[in-house]
């Protein structure tokens, strides 16, 4: 068996290739990352005349992507890394405080000797990666759109502070609208009755009346806000940022629902397909996992162990070593459950008393989420509801 260790990097790679028996074919080596460098490493791997073949390299995001995708369409079978796996072997090996990327590639390549039991990586998760590219990069639109939401309720609490007494939230369209007409309070107190009046009633579609109008007008008589102009014209400007972040959103969950096949998540009271496209993006392929308690540990999700001589810790905590995306999204999903469900409720109310805090009770019912999920994606089964 040849055994080929890749380090990945921005403009190149480095490359390391021995057999199972521990002779070096080729020593460390460098390629570009370009076409020219990707087949002068499958030359020399060809060079090798040896059916079987093993290639690893580690997970290092975009970096790694062409280099896979080359790799796979070579139908090598290849296998990616998790970082603190490579460095935890590597330090295993020496007591010296040794890294260097032409070490790293022969680091790579011995750890594909000691890993019998591993997965290859298939061609299914390389198409996933569309998948995950996308929720993840929602997620990062939607934390962006959350920072501007918290900036603009600092905005009007200067501007005009009682207006959030007057409605259920600062976040709607309308009074998004209002506010970008009138910035604060001095503008709407100024205002023209019938035409704020009319404003809100289009852009609410008639939830809000002119009673609610003439409420928030006489509010803004009596603000203690003050007038700033530098303040007004910021307000104004992260309202039409979070109505962009708006469209982009709403255009990323459009291609998300077009990737997305039907699948058994969405059975779940509570998880939707904005959840459930996460879940399959992170998990990539729920074949290769043998239980749910390993995509439990790919979460981070278990609890960490601790024992040494007689002492054994009982207040192990999550390790948090697993994909953050997909534990952050498993937790909003078992607080959304926990609502609708009342298997899950019921779960949660259990777990409350026996003295668990809340978030501690809700990690639970997330743990239990885990299970169910793994087993209707293994049966194909949808959720039955308890009666």
């Amino acid at each position: 068996m040849i055994l080929v260790g890749i380090d990945v990097a921005k403009d190149k790679h480095d490359c390391f290739i021995q057999t199972l028996e521990g002779k070096v074919l080729f020593k460390a080596f460098t390629i570009s990352n370009n076409q020219e460098g990707f087949d002068e490493l499958y030359s020399k791997i060809q060079s090798c005349n040896d059916e079987q073949i093993r290639v690893g390299l580690e997970a290092t995001g975009h970096y790694s992507y062409n280099i896979l995708g080359f790799l796979l369409n070579k139908e090598l079978t290849t296998f990616v890394f998790n970082p603190l796996q490579t460095k935890k072997f590597r330090e295993s090996l020496s007591l010296r405080k040794t890294k260097t990327d032409k070490v790293d590639a022969k680091t790579i390549s011995m750890l594909l000797a000691n890993q019998s039991d591993i997965d290859a990586y298939s061609l299914k998760l390389f198409k996933n990666e569309d998948l995950k590219s996308l929720t993840r990069y929602r997620f990062r639109k939607v934390q962006e759109q959350s920072k501007l939401k918290l900036s603009l309720s600092r905005l009007v609490t200067i501007l005009f502070p009682e207006l959030e007494s007057a409605v259920s939230t600062i976040h709607l369209n309308s009074i998004y609208s209002m506010l970008l007409k009138y910035p604060s309070a001095k503008d709407i107190a100024k205002s023209t009755f019938s035409k704020l009046a009319n404003l809100l009633e289009v852009t609410s579609k008639g939830k809000f009346d002119r009673e609610k109008a003439k409420e928030i007008r006489n509010l803004a008589r009596k603000s203690v806000g003050i007038y700033i102009p530098a303040k007004a014209m910021e307000l104004r400007q992260t309202i039409e940022l979070i109505q962009v972040l708006d469209s982009n959103i709403a255009e990323i969950e459009v291609q998300i629902q077009e990737l997305m096949q039907d699948s058994p998540i969405t059975s779940i009271p509570g998880v939707g397909f904005k959840m459930a496209a996460v879940i399959h993006a992170e998990v990539g392929d729920f074949e290769r996992f043998s239980s749910a308690d390993k995509i439990l540990a790919f979460a981070g999700l278990s609890p960490s162990t601790y024992q040494s001589g007689k002492f054994v810790s009982q207040h192990a905590k999550l390790d948090k070593r697993g994909s953050k995306y997909l534990r952050h999204t498993l937790f909003e999903a078992a607080k959304h459950v926990s609502r609708w469900s009342p298997t899950f409720a019921a779960y949660l109310k259990k777990k409350r008393s026996e003295g668990k805090h809340y978030y501690s009770a809700v990690c639970h019912v997330a743990k239990k989420l885990i299970r169910v999920i793994f087993h209707l994606q293994k049966t194909g089964e949808e959720f039955q509801i308890c009666a």
